[in-house]
């Protein structure tokens, strides 16, 4: 059978340079991730630091960046990595878009040197975990009202707060926490081993289950101003890092659908009924058709958005709201309708098909909800303001 992405050759879209990097990923998913993230969703436990260890090793964490031990990769290039780590587990390419495109983005964007140095050359070999604080357990897709405070006492500040649902928090050794202050929201890169900075693990998900999630609490956390980002000035510091954020969910989730989608190929070509492989009745192939169809339409556009990044040096935040918005939302549609082909079999952990269903739900919801996303794109096309 065909796979899908070779329907309209779309390889021959990307550089030599780009199908090595995307070989290369693809064979340590394939030996460090598939044959263990069905017991790590299982157990609801993944060992983050060996993983980092190796992406380390590799060059993956923080690639898009240059300096300080980053690789300095395209656009497309890192891209194409969350894609095929996506197609082994949503979890596992959060991992390394939180700390690359959250944690050591806003440190390599918005921190001084000596920030730079102390922390990034350890997160890019994976020998240093963080994390990245914006979201609260009461101000999720309003982070302007953020209830976490920043106060000046003397020469250093002091934090006190909450943040929630926070990838790496758990076991981080640097936390890029966001505040409200006297002037407006400010950054800090706090190291975990702060006193009154704690983080609890957060237990019973359905969803992303191959990932550590935390809780943060902040009580009293002293720290010097050398700790505050100091070119972070506004809420769009932190927008601006969630908008970098997206960039690689946009071609993850594709990773997830191409895994889907292949599975159900297979499938359908060996499952037999009523005396024949169930891939030759017309509706398993209607559905088989549709999905391959979004799956061609998503890769290009995500392929689009990586060259006008390329081309341009960023993306405007409505571009990739279209792309977050249009792919999580495919895949996940591609992941329920490949589980029917799949029929009863399709709910099995045997098969990757419920598990990446189970975790683009949640996909889907951070980094920007659809509905935050259809507002934003709203917004450029009336230049009317409906968040409020």
């Amino acid at each position: 059978m065909a796979a899908p992405l070779d329907l309209l050759d779309v390889d021959t879209l990307l550089s030599d340079e780009e199908r090595d990097i995307r070989a290369l990923v693809r064979r340590v998913a394939d030996d460090r991730v598939r044959p263990h993230v069905a017991e790590w969703y299982e157990s609801g436990h993944v060992p983050v630091r060996e993983l980092a260890l190796e992406f380390g090793k590799l060059g993956l964490l923080g690639m898009h960046l240059t300096g300080y031990g980053c690789a300095g990769a395209s656009a497309v290039s890192y891209g194409l990595a969350c894609m095929e780590l996506e197609a082994a587990d949503s979890g596992v390419r959060s991992l390394v878009s939180v700390q690359g495109s959250l944690a050591m983005y806003a440190i390599w964007r918005f921190g001084s040197e000596e920030q730079k140095q102390r922390w990034l050359p350890g997160m890019a070999a994976g020998e240093l975990i963080g994390c990245f604080g914006l979201t609260e357990p009461d101000h999720g897709s309003d982070p302007a009202n953020m209830a976490t405070r920043a106060r000046r006492d003397g020469a250093d500040w002091v934090l006190d707060g909450g943040k929630m649902w926070i990838t790496n928090a758990p076991l981080a050794d640097v936390a890029v926490i966001w505040a409200r202050t006297e002037e407006g929201v400010a950054g800090f890169a706090v190291p975990t081993e702060t006193p009154g900075f704690s983080a609890r693990e957060i237990k019973h998900k359905m969803s992303l289950r191959a990932s550590s999630t935390g809780e943060i609490n902040l009580d009293g956390v002293r720290l010097p101003d050398s700790a505050r980002l100091p070119e972070a000035r506004g809420l769009k510091a932190p927008l601006s890092c969630l908008t970098e954020a997206r960039f690689g969910i946009i071609w993850g989730s594709m990773g997830a659908a191409r895994d889907c989608l292949e599975v159900a190929l297979d499938y359908a070509g060996t499952r037999s009924q009523f005396g024949r492989p169930i891939a030759g009745f017309q509706l398993t192939q209607a559905k088989l058709a549709d999905m391959t169809l979004e799956l061609q339409k998503g890769f290009l556009l995500a392929l689009h958005l990586g060259r006008l990044r390329e081309s341009a040096g960023h993306l405007r935040p409505e571009q990739v709201s279209v792309g977050k918005l249009n792919n999580v939302r495919e895949a996940i549609a591609i992941a329920r309708q490949c589980r029917t082909i799949l029929g009863g079999n399709g709910i099995s952990g045997e098969y990757p098909v419920m598990r990446h269903a189970n975790n683009l739900e949640s996909v889907l919801t951070y980094e920007g909800t659809s509905e935050i996303h259809q507002l934003v794109i709203g917004q450029k096309l009336t230049g009317l303001n409906a968040f409020a």
